[in-house]
């Protein structure tokens, strides 16, 4: 018997949105809404208190074997090329309106489910997330091949083709942003979906599985899968009748992902994996303005950014007046209830999560690190740390090292612009990094040195979907967003006619 989930938002004390919601948690396979092979369930527990408030059907790989099974019959007969593109842009562009008339409902399950305050899930996630599918609504019918101009004997042209089945597993920290990234550009190009969100949050997932139904998506076009990534995960990245598949996540996740798609069929990869990103704070910034999007690059979404700015450098000629106001700035976030209207920091995702982040604290400061501000758990319930700043840290300690995912921030004195491009690219990641001057020529050749796929000006964590996004070095292989996406999910094929009778 398929689990019901049903919750009224009233009882949230400070919520703005006082309604309710009621849906199936079930598997979404071939347009049904199922219970796993096994009968097994995953509790969902709400970050802000501990508390389990929810049951989701967990997939296997049985399930994963089901769901592609109705993939690959979808594609062949309902879907991909005999599917106008047309059509297929009417479906996203309807997908985007009901996401748009259900934010309030989506921004409250993001809240329950990711800890996140509400005023941004609705602000930013959801709003992102249906402006996402949107704008590659508008891709479907205009991806295409070329012709190319080979010689009067010749018509060379290329098609751009749909892989077919591609598997996706998206993260905790932006559930339904990162199901829209995935989604869109791989439903434009004609492919069916086998999509795994993490069990740590899954219900924005399972909604919008609701709303694909509601849409008029053809049964089996779009399956989402709730389950572990030991299983259903590792099943989905190592299936044979599987073309591709688009991982975000870790770095170290990606990397078995990878192998495991090279040990099966050796399967098209994407990853956009983990980031340890430098802030480059140069003495002619405008501070006020740097200190404001230092702290946002930061604390944003908890700390739990990919490109978060977790490794700030300040010119030495500001370093303490940054210091000082940087420090008053960040005393002054609200860390709380995520559907507190002031809220801006809530609860980190898990228990499993709060303990990695303070157990990073407690090694900055063995490593003789010092805490400037914060360090300690934010309140008695529920998994949250107070914004931490540590100081006096050095290049080869861990805090400086590792990709941290919480709310912690090193703050680092540089001299000049060849140290600080020498500093800034001592890291196994490359996934973004920003630069605050002044001096605009300065600002673009820092970014130019920098060793990242993004790179920031005079602002943080402003992201776009015309615009592409993924990293240098191992934090990931391909790119999000914009054009640049649909790549991610075509074959090109070059067909050569010939004209002449001559051999």
């Amino acid at each position: 018997m398929v689990n019901t989930f049903e919750y009224d938002f009233s009882q949230q004390q400070n919520s703005v949105w006082k309604g309710k919601t009621s849906f199936s948690t079930g598997l979404y396979i071939d347009g049904k809404f199922v219970d796993g092979a096994e009968g097994k369930t995953i509790d969902v527990t709400n970050p802000a208190d501990g508390k389990v408030f929810a049951k989701v059907s967990e997939a296997t790989a049985k399930d994963v074997d089901l769901a592609v099974q109705a993939a690959h019959k979808a594609f062949k007969t309902v879907w991909g090329l005999r599917f106008p593109g047309s059509q297929r842009g009417k479906l996203l562009m309807k997908l985007a309106d009901l996401m748009e008339q259900n934010a309030d409902e989506l921004a409250a399950l993001e809240s329950l489910d990711n800890g996140k305050a509400f005023a941004t899930a609705k602000g930013f996630d959801v709003q992102q997330a249906a402006e996402t599918i949107r704008y590659y609504g508008g891709w479907c019918d205009k991806h295409h091949g070329k012709t190319i101009e080979v010689d009067e004997h010749k018509l060379a042209y290329t098609r751009n083709e749909p892989f077919g089945v591609v598997g996706q597993i998206i993260p905790w920290n932006f559930p339904l942003l990162m199901f829209a990234w995935k989604l869109g550009p791989a439903l434009a190009t004609g492919n069916c979906i086998i999509l795994k969100p993490s069990e740590f949050t899954p219900l924005t997932a399972i909604r919008m599985a609701h709303m694909i139904q509601e849409a008029g998506f053809p049964p089996g076009v779009v399956n989402i899968l709730t389950g572990y990534g030991a299983t259903a995960g590792s099943a989905i990245s190592s299936h044979m009748m599987i073309d591709k598949v688009a991982f975000t996540g870790s770095t170290l996740v990606g990397r078995t992902v990878l192998k495991a798609a090279a040990d099966s069929n050796l399967k098209n990869v994407t990853l956009e994996l983990g980031g340890k990103s430098p802030n480059i704070i140069f003495d002619d910034a405008d501070l006020e303005q740097a200190i404001k999007w230092s702290a946002f690059g930061i604390y944003f979404n908890h700390g739990q950014c990919c490109c978060a700015g977790s490794r700030v450098y300040v010119q030495e000629g500001v370093y303490d007046t940054f210091m000082q106001k940087f420090t008053e700035h960040v005393r002054a976030l609200k860390v709380g209830d995520p559907f507190h209207p002031e809220t801006f920091q809530g609860p980190q995702v898990s228990k499993v999560q709060f303990d990695r982040i303070m157990g990073y604290i407690q090694k900055g400061k063995d490593e003789g690190a010092t805490v400037h501000l914060g360090g300690e758990q934010h309140g008695e319930e529920g998994y949250y740390i107070q914004p931490t700043i540590f100081t006096d840290a050095k290049p080869g300690m861990t805090i400086v090292k590792d990709e941290i995912f919480g709310p912690v921030v090193v703050v680092i004195k540089f001299k000049d612009e060849a140290d600080i491009i020498e500093m800034a690219n001592d890291s196994m990641y490359g996934l973004a990094a920003a630069v605050f001057s002044r001096d605009i020529s300065r600002a673009l050749k820092t970014a130019h040195d920098l060793g990242a796929g993004t790179v920031w000006v005079n602002q943080y964590n402003k992201l776009h979907y015309q615009v592409p996004f993924g990293g240098y070095k191992q934090s990931g292989i391909g790119r999000e967003l914009g054009e640049y996406a649909l790549a991610n999910y075509t074959n090109v094929k070059a067909v050569h006619v010939n004209l002449t009778a001559e051999l």
